[in-house]
């Protein structure tokens, strides 16, 4: 291939992996125009359409599938070739880059980042806030941490525990909007998660079948803030009943384990210090939460 076209594969397999040029303009942190624009010039070095577009977004044509395997052939060398020089590093020092979900990041990782910069000056860490589940195998991150059931990638993956979650709402909604509710919960409002509103069947596992979806957030973080408005109830990782007093447990929610909190990171990276400084770090951290995490003290 040309160095014109490596210079533009990023944006295919963008494109290729999400469907639509929105989608993947997200993934690569680039601006929709610029995607547009090298995905048009790539077409147009090599003369034919590598997608279809239709309104439910972009699927690869003959070409671009016969492509597909040929780019990705390509990515993975260099990132290989990158994973083997940054794995000779020795020192205490350079960038991470570390994903997680928004929810765990601003109170429960924050004060472990800051935990870890005192000790350790001169490594930075680069963070980024995403629900989806990057890709380390493919060079998208370097550690990722990650709520699941299970990890299936080509990667190193270290199990920490299970996490807890149950119904809270503030300590004043409690208090206004409790007394006098029947045992159905007529009266009260859920703040929900997208498609609640599709598929109520979760309501009848909650104590709370009758009450209403007030509102639906897709963003674990603002359905925290609005809680704490005293906007409704949600379910919530019971870790931030130990981080905010005004976060309390409506009553009799049972609390339920659901998915295993992971550290995972691609093998040839946990040859590095820094790495193996921050991962140790940040698994020694975590585990002295795993009790308030799962609802069984509070933190100081």
């Amino acid at each position: 291939m040309r160095s014109i076209d490596w210079e533009m594969m990023p944006y295919f397999l963008a494109v290729a992996r999400c469907g639509s040029l929105r989608s993947a303009a997200n993934l690569l942190n680039v601006n929709y125009g610029t995607l547009n624009r090298n995905v048009q010039a790539l077409e147009a070095s090599y003369g034919t359409r590598l997608f279809h577009r239709s309104r439910q977004g972009f699927t690869l044509t003959d070409a671009g599938l016969a492509l597909l395997p040929l780019a990705e052939s390509g990515e993975e060398t260099l990132q290989k070739a990158r994973r083997q020089v940054e794995g000779l590093d020795r020192t205490e020092s350079g960038k991470i880059r570390f994903s997680l979900p928004h929810m765990l990041g601003y109170d429960v990782v924050a004060p472990i980042i800051s935990k870890f910069q005192t000790q350790y000056p001169d490594i930075q860490i680069e963070i980024r806030l995403t629900s989806t589940i990057e890709n380390i195998s493919a060079g998208a991150t370097d550690v990722a941490l990650r709520a699941a059931y299970e990890i299936n990638d080509d990667v190193v993956a270290r199990k920490l525990f299970p996490m807890a979650v149950s119904i809270y709402a503030s300590k004043t909604y409690i208090e206004n909007a409790f007394p006098g509710v029947g045992i159905s919960g007529a009266g009260l409002d859920w703040i929900g998660l997208p498609g609640d509103l599709e598929n109520k069947n979760w309501l009848n596992r909650t104590g709370f079948p009758d009450a209403r979806i007030r509102h639906v957030v897709d963003d674990g973080y603002m359905r925290l803030s609005l809680l704490r408005q005293g906007c409704g109830m949600a379910y919530l990782p019971v870790v931030f009943e130990s981080i905010f007093d005004d976060v309390c447990k409506v009553p009799n929610a049972e609390t339920t384990f659901i998915q295993n909190l992971w550290i995972v990171l691609h093998e040839d990276l946990g040859r590095t210090v820094r790495v193996r400084r921050f991962v140790d770090f940040l698994t020694k951290e975590l585990l002295a939460m795993k009790s308030s995490m799962q609802g069984e003290i509070r933190q100081n």
